[in-house]
């Protein structure tokens, strides 16, 4: 996965930068296949921001959590996009098993003849 981390207003520390790497790596297990990630941390005020955009197979997934703490902010963040991968994934494999489900139904239908005997 590619992740790239965007500090806005500030320079943020190499162990801030090992810790945001550390909890978008855990997306990982929830979607198969190829992803990116922008993670763009800010000040606002007396919060900090942290805005994760998930780039999976043709959508983007996005979460933004404010909070006292950066690392709270990061961690809400990516917890809130773990619920959209699950969702997502949810979707996917209930499509696929419909699909299924249609194409059976319409070789049975296909496959079926019906045959009139006419007895003596």
């Amino acid at each position: 996965m590619r992740i790239t981390i965007t500090a806005r207003h500030f320079k943020a520390p190499e162990a801030l930068k090992t810790f945001v790497r550390d909890e978008v790596s855990r997306l990982e297990k929830y979607y198969e296949g190829a992803m990116s990630s922008d993670v763009i941390l800010s000040w606002e005020k007396l919060s900090q921001v942290a805005e994760i955009i998930l780039k999976v197979s043709r959508q983007n997934l996005a979460a933004i959590e404010k909070s006292e703490e950066m690392r709270k902010s990061i961690t809400l963040a990516v917890e809130k996009l773990e619920r959209q991968l699950k969702k997502l994934k949810g979707k996917k494999q209930t499509r696929a098993k419909s699909s299924v489900k249609n194409v059976d139904g319409a070789m049975a239908k296909k496959n079926s003849k019906s045959f009139q005997v006419e007895l003596p």
